[in-house]
Order: C-alpha cells, then structure tokens, then sequence
C-alpha cells in the first residue's frame, strides 16, 4: 500500500528532520521525496510504502505532527490502476524559455492535455533576463507521450505552436 504526501509550512520549520523519524518508526520506506523553497514556505512531497496498519499509524502520527509544528499535511492513497495506464507511454523532456506572460504555462499545459500526454512533473520560475532587462518566466516539463501518438508530428505541431506564442523550446526523449 502507498500514501502520498505534501507537506507545507514556513522556512524556519525543519519538517523534513521531523517527518523522516517518524516514516522510520512507523516501519514505513519512502519511494520517493521531494522538497522545494518558494519565497518564505518551504514544500516536501513524499511517496511512502507499507501494509495497511504501518499506513494508518503513519496517518495518525502525521495528525499529531501537523498540530505540533503548525504545518499542513496532506495524505492520499493513490490508485494503483492510474500508474500501470501510463506504462507504456515514452517519456520526454520539454523546456520553455519566453517572455513572462501571465497564459504561457496554460497555454502549454492546454496544448499537451488536448493531445492526451499526461504530464509527469512541471517546474518553473520566473527571474529578470541580464540582457533584455525583461522578465523570462523558464519551464522544464517531464511529459508522457501515448505510444500511438506519430512523434514527428507532436514535435512539428508543438515547434509551430511555440513559433506562434514567442517561445523557445527543446522536445526530446528522456533516456532511461
């Protein structure tokens, strides 16, 4: 069994130190973990394994530890049918440069949904270009290509798409 974790709160609150004692104690293994920094909150991301009654203690401790630390944590027990949907789809790297403009994010994401690729992970920031004296908003996507979608064709489509919105973008195969 699986649970999935995001974890929110203030910098100065080192959740993480407090979260791994208590996944460890609960005899439970972490398959995957991220943390970022955005501004002053800081975020983990968990994804944790163990039989139902390690899961439950885990649930139950992080209740306690959300109250003491004064964070948010959210759980949820993913489905395991959504990830073997995705097992044969080819993953791909995308990255964007453009000018920052409140729809480019939408206006990608739009353009990958329409054609049924999922999308793995999304990372983005925005910071003043030296040169241009502008602000560039950069994006890197981890996307999930459909096995029957004619690749030649996605990556003409979305060059042409990116021509029309003023963006620079690299589309390649990730290799696994």
């Amino acid at each position: 069994m699986q649970l999935a974790i995001t974890i929110l709160g203030n910098n100065q609150i080192n959740f993480i130190g407090e979260i791994l004692p208590v996944i460890r104690d609960c005899n439970c293994n972490i398959l995957e973990i991220r943390s970022s920094n955005f501004g002053h909150c800081s975020a983990g991301y968990m994804l944790i394994q163990g039989n139902w009654n390690q899961i439950a203690k885990l649930e139950n401790t992080l209740d306690n530890l959300q109250k003491r630390l004064e964070i948010q944590i959210i759980t949820l027990r993913p489905d395991q049918k959504e990830k073997d949907k995705n097992k044969d789809c080819i993953p791909y790297s995308l990255e964007t440069i453009s000018l920052d403009k409140d729809s480019v994010i939408e206006s990608i994401t739009s353009f990958l949904f329409d054609r049924d690729i999922d999308i793995d992970e999304i990372t983005g920031s925005s910071y003043q270009a030296p040169y241009i004296q502008s602000s560039v908003f950069s994006t890197k996507f981890v996307i999930l290509v459909p096995p029957l979608l004619p690749l030649l064709g996605l990556r003409e489509d979305f060059l042409d798409f990116c021509d029309q919105l003023n963006i620079d973008a690299i589309l390649e195969p990730i290799k696994r």
